[in-house]
């Protein structure tokens, strides 16, 4: 007699653009809980991911190479989100309260986007790797709330 397999709960993390924050975070909830949750990245409008995010992530070992920004529409109705979680405040805003296909919390975790940053590569990299490097520490935060 086969086990029941109870479903993963997922998550989407949401942006305006999905070219970097959002993306960083579906890859490293992925590399910390991936056995724990189904892991998604959408953003309001279109765009393309961002070379910069592709680089910092892969300085951490990860390959974003299938990786591409996609729209928010690509789920909606077709996935009932467990955690809907948003990482900019443009998002916060642009998104409703009462998102279709949540099932249980919609959090607002603001972070900086590395993409407005304004400066040298160089300088613009460091940024990129310190909002990283905050989303990283955010996930592990929650998911040892969550434990």
């Amino acid at each position: 007699m086969e086990k029941d397999v109870q479903p993963k709960p997922q998550v989407i993390f949401l942006c305006t653009h999905n070219t970097a924050r959002s993306q960083m975070a579906e890859a490293l909830l992925q590399k910390h809980a991936g056995d724990r949750f189904e892991v998604y990245s959408a953003g309001f409008e279109h765009t393309d991911l961002n070379p910069f995010t592709r680089q910092v992530m892969a300085e951490m070992g990860f390959d974003l190479g299938d990786q591409y920004a996609k729209g928010v529409k690509e789920y909606l109705g077709k996935i009932n989100f467990a955690y809907v979680i948003i990482v900019c405040d443009r998002a916060e805003k642009t998104c409703p309260t009462a998102f279709p296909s949540i099932s249980q919390q919609r959090l607002f975790w603001p972070f900086e986007d590395p993409v407005a940053f304004e400066g040298t590569e160089e300088e613009k990299l460091a940024k990129f790797r310190e909002i990283r490097d905050q989303i990283d520490r955010r996930i592990l935060q929650w998911l040892s709330e969550l434990s």
